[in-house]
């Protein structure tokens, strides 16, 4: 039986290039297509992000639910300790609940959408 395979994930956001932009630089992804409305970012791994601009955007509330967060990336981390200084250095908050006891670290990317750092 065929089977779907996942190109990709689009975030919505209200600034699709600075989304871009914050991501590209955390995973090393490259920019594929770019339009005003619209970025791509791509790697080797052949699934890639997208980000598109969205009219009256309103960034998730986590860990509250009054904007839900519908979805939210992980990304394997050598050195959270890093990745994470990293993260932050980019434009990325870490919100004061941390569910995990440590194991991993959530953080918010600088449109609102929560984002987990995880051990390698």
């Amino acid at each position: 039986m065929p089977g779907a395979v996942l190109r990709g994930v689009t975030l919505d956001c209200a600034d699709p290039q600075t989304l871009a932009d914050f991501y590209g630089a955390l995973t090393g992804m490259r920019e594929l297509f770019s339009t005003d409305e619209f970025v791509a970012l791509t790697d080797d791994s052949g699934c890639d992000l997208g980000f598109q601009r969205v009219d009256g955007y309103r960034a998730p509330q986590w860990p509250g639910q009054d904007v839900p967060q519908q979805f939210h990336l992980d990304f394997r981390a050598d050195d959270l300790d890093a990745m994470e200084e990293l993260a932050l250095e980019l434009g990325a908050a870490k919100p004061d609940h941390q569910p995990g006891d440590g194991r991993w670290r959530v953080l918010l990317d600088p449109a609102g959408h929560p984002f987990c750092l995880t051990p390698s």
